[in-house]
């Protein structure tokens, strides 16, 4: 099921990015009391009384002027509203009302969708009568809230899930393998869904972002069916490419999460750029099985040598996901083409697969007797159990008598033992490491 979507509008220096933290639990959005600072990521997901969500931090916006606050607070807030379930729209008690919160406040009303206001600073009791001249905004009862000492985040949570709509379920049967397509505009993702299907299904053009939205398309080869959901290309953020491209990568970030198998493209002719890093890490960190597509092999001037130092570059720069394999085809002349789907196959299945709890324990005690753990001011972690407690990433919890114990050196170790044993080649493998009890 695709999760709904929030997205936290407003502007600059309201606290968005403050509030969007604490949702998510993480310090992905930098914190910085100051307009318009540019942050890195802007995406994430979270929960509220079991309701699953992905949550959007609208802000980064640069500031040049008082104009272009207002022409940046519109984009953002247009482009949110094309994508969200569910607005939060956040104002600054300390500042009342602003004729930039109007201007934002004009334009949610004609777009009918459920705002909630959030009247962020509301540091202590005394200022809960700001928050009345928002009623002004004619969306019903604000909220008081305190980023900065986390009051009123459930009150907030509470109206916006309440407001979210139910998860819409996947029609597609078990058996269908989901295949998204990743990658910065133009790497050929549209050629290869046409590749792929043996007939114009998408349209393809060499101008870059002709996908907007992610498109379904079911096929089957050789008795597997298959569902290719292509994606708008994830352009690098800037001044250019900021707001007009944030909520394509919205749009990808959907898809993956939908997805089994994650393609993640790399224009061969062109090389690896760091976009490219950032756009792979959004299938890593979903537990995504995943699969590094080069694309344009045809054009590249190639030696017995240059598909090994690619294929070494490619390692050099996605040191997190040594585990996805490296195909290398051409979408537009269907060279290698036939190399690809066998590897889907094969990555959807070690995805799933599911290791018997008593051949997990003997190479877990076989790693631990070849490197015991080490000490950490006198103590030392000891593991008593691991067992598998889900696929799709497989991911497995170690009982231990301390898990503070736990460096994440040895849990790399772990890792790649198990990886070694069992493969799980291009998936992720997650470890938690928990408490033993008594009753264990």
């Amino acid at each position: 099921m695709s999760k709904p979507i929030i997205a936290i509008v407003g502007r600059p220096n309201v606290g968005k990015s403050t509030i969007f933290n604490r949702v998510i639990g993480d310090r992905l959005a930098i914190v910085e009391d100051k307009p318009g600072v540019t942050r890195d990521r802007i995406y994430g997901s979270g929960e509220w009384n079991g309701t699953a969500f992905s949550i959007v931090d609208t802000g980064g916006i640069e500031i040049d002027g008082e104009d272009e606050i207002m022409k940046s607070v519109r984009m953002q807030a247009e482009l949110a509203v094309e994508e969200a379930d569910v607005i939060i729209f956040m104002v600054d008690a300390k500042a009342g009302l602003t004729h930039a919160d109007d201007e934002v406040a004009q334009m949610l009303l004609r777009s009918r969708k459920p705002i909630v206001v959030a009247v962020n600073k509301v540091d202590n009791f005394n200022r809960r009568d700001d928050i009345y001249e928002f009623y002004n905004l004619g969306f019903g009862d604000p909220i008081a809230i305190s980023g900065s000492h986390g009051t009123g985040i459930g009150d907030l949570l509470d109206a916006a899930v309440e407001l979210l709509p139910e998860p819409e379920e996947e029609v597609y049967e078990d058996d269908v393998i989901r295949v998204a397509l990743i990658g910065r505009p133009n790497v050929g993702k549209s050629s290869l869904v046409n590749a792929l299907l043996g007939e114009e299904r998408v349209i393809v053009s060499n101008v870059a972002g002709t996908t907007r939205d992610a498109i379904d398309t079911p096929f089957e080869k050789d008795g597997q069916k298959y569902v290719l959901i292509d994606t708008a290309g994830m352009r690098k953020r800037g001044k250019v490419y900021e707001t007009t491209e944030k909520y394509s990568v919205m749009r990808a970030l959907k898809a993956i999460e939908r997805a089994d198998v994650v393609l993640v493209l790399i224009n061969g002719e062109e090389g690896i750029i760091e976009q490219d890093k950032h756009i792979a890490g959004y299938a890593h960190e979903a537990g995504k099985a995943s699969i590094f597509v080069v694309n344009k092999w045809d054009v590249v001037e190639k030696d017995d040598k240059t598909m090994q130092s690619f294929t070494n570059l490619i390692r050099d720069h996605f040191l997190f996901m040594t585990y996805a394999p490296i195909v290398y085809l051409s979408a537009k002349t269907k060279s290698r083409l036939h190399k690809l789907l066998p590897v889907v196959n094969h990555v959807s299945e070690q995805h799933s697969l599911r290791i018997q709890t008593h051949l997990l324990n003997d190479v877990i005690s076989d790693a631990i007797a070849l490197n015991p753990p080490p000490t950490d001011k006198g103590k030392r972690l000891r593991i008593n159990y691991v067992t598998q407690v889900a696929v799709r990433p497989p991911t497995f919890v170690l009982f231990a008598n301390d898990p503070e114990l736990m460096h994440f050196s040895y849990e790399r170790y772990l890792e790649n033992k198990i990886r070694a044993a069992f493969n799980f080649e291009g998936t992720p493998v997650r470890i938690f490491t928990r408490r033993k009890s008594d009753e264990d």
